[in-house]
């Protein structure tokens, strides 16, 4: 068991303990509730498109390839955006993507041309990278590696919240500005995004050296002598290094696998429940975006308790967890689409969020596992690459699905089916961490 230095205090005194303690916290709200509403300016588009289909003449196909648009300038960006945010300073990446993301969202409520809107949506999604990757980073500074499943799971859950708070601003934004159609759902959530932004610049600090402390000790031996080696590493072989050092991990590289299977899932149902009650159930617009808030309701709960369980039973090898959940959502999926709108469907809706999403959560805890303080927001940065790389094949794949035969079927089982491969690529990466640690034991 490993030795917990001043009694588990990170090497502080008492007294610094409870400053940094007090921090650390304020650190978790502030940066999760300010990504809680970045949503308002990401998920507004899903919550909008009935409209926009219906006001302008645009397919399911336009739409699912303007929603791909931002899934690829948001994964490409986050391929540089973690280790950029870690160079040249997480709070201002975090702080900037916010404002230019408002900016953005603002400006296309102004368009008319789905080739204007394609490019303003473009670079919303490179803005909107700016902010997770760096925000792991951020958590890892504060968060000991025990606790960071906890602390990558709330912030999380945040953003699960934040998919609900896009369905509500968006609802809202019709009943304020019923003479606007579709665009006020671009106009009225910026005001939420820059309240917030300017909140947390007074808030948040980005390392324990802002608030005159040194980094703290982890408590786990193995995890400190990792940091202290990573950070070796780079200050030896460059500041690029760690992208060498991930990739050539061939069980990060089937983590990339899994989080862009749980992201078609995730954006599967995301993007496309509220069209699917719009279109098959004859709900309105308003009541199509809010007879789905328990799918991201789920979502929030899920991401928050699942990792908080794997710090507690499985913070070596969270993959027992991500098998799990992907079980379960698998089989809630399947059973949702023989289900008309009501309670029953509602509750598979929370449910498959729940698990869904929660494989996300884990996600997240392994980018601090395998990065630690060194580059946990390039991990985190590779690994959202690869989940909104996902997230865009859903969305032509499933739109053009549904331009040129509405087969609703197809899409649920296609996301089931996601699920049950998350299950076989996790069963193999876990085999090869269980030789591995056979490999050191004999060593």
């Amino acid at each position: 068991m490993s030795e917990k230095p001043n009694n588990g205090m990170l090497g502080y005194t008492q007294e610094e303990y409870k400053k940094f303690s007090k921090n650390a916290w304020i650190v978790l709200l502030a940066f999760s509730v300010l990504y809680c509403f970045l949503y308002c300016g990401r998920l507004n588009l899903q919550y909008t498109m009935p409209a926009m289909m219906e006001e302008e003449g645009w397919t399911e196909l336009d739409l699912g390839i303007l929603s791909s648009v931002l899934f690829w300038t948001y994964g490409i960006g986050h391929l540089f955006n973690g280790r950029l945010g870690e160079i040249f300073g997480v709070n201002r990446f975090i702080v900037a993507g916010m404002f230019l993301s408002a900016a953005a969202n603002l400006l296309i409520g102004f368009q008319s041309s789905l080739v204007v809107i394609a490019v303003l949506w473009g670079f919303n999604g490179y803005f909107q990278s700016m902010l997770w990757s760096p925000g792991i980073a951020l958590l890892s500074r504060w968060w000991p590696g025990e606790k960071r499943g906890f602390a990558t799971g709330f912030a999380n859950a945040f953003s699960g919240f934040g998919q609900v708070f896009a369905a509500l601003t968006v609802s809202l934004a019709f009943i304020i500005m019923p003479n606007s159609g579709w665009k006020a759902g671009f106009i009225v959530p910026v005001v939420i995004m820059v309240i917030f932004a300017i909140i947390y610049i007074f808030l948040a600090k980005d390392s324990p050296k802002k608030i005159g402390l040194k980094e703290y000790v982890d408590p786990d031996a193995k995890r400190h002598e990792q940091d202290l080696e990573l950070q070796k590493l780079i200050a030896e072989r460059g500041k690029l290094f760690p992208y060498i050092y991930l990739f050539k991990k061939w069980r990060f590289d089937l983590w990339l696998l899994i989080i862009a299977g749980s992201s078609i899932a995730r954006y599967g149902l995301l993007t496309w429940i509220p069209t699917y009650y719009v279109q098959e159930f004859n709900y309105d617009i308003e009541k199509g975006a809010l007879g789905t808030v328990l799918l991201p309701l789920g979502m929030a709960f899920g991401t928050l308790i699942i990792p908080w369980i794997s710090d507690k039973f499985f913070s070596t090898n969270r993959l027992p967890m991500v098998i799990i959940c992907a079980v379960v959502s698998g089989a809630t999926v399947f059973f949702f689409m023989k289900v008309e709108p009501g309670a029953l469907a509602g509750a598979l809706l929370f449910v498959a969020g729940f698990f869904i999403y929660a494989i996300n959560g884990l996600v997240w805890a392994y980018a601090t596992d395998v990065g630690g303080r060194a580059f946990a927001g390039t991990a985190a940065g590779i690994l959202d690459c690869f989940a909104y790389l996902g997230a865009s094949v859903q969305a032509i794949f499933f739109g053009s699905v549904l331009t040129n035969s509405s087969n609703w079927t197809l899409v649920f089982t296609a996301i089931a089916g996601v699920c049950v491969a998350i299950i076989i690529i996790a069963i193999i990466a876990g085999w090869g961490l269980n030789q591995e640690k056979k490999e050191e034991k004999a060593a």
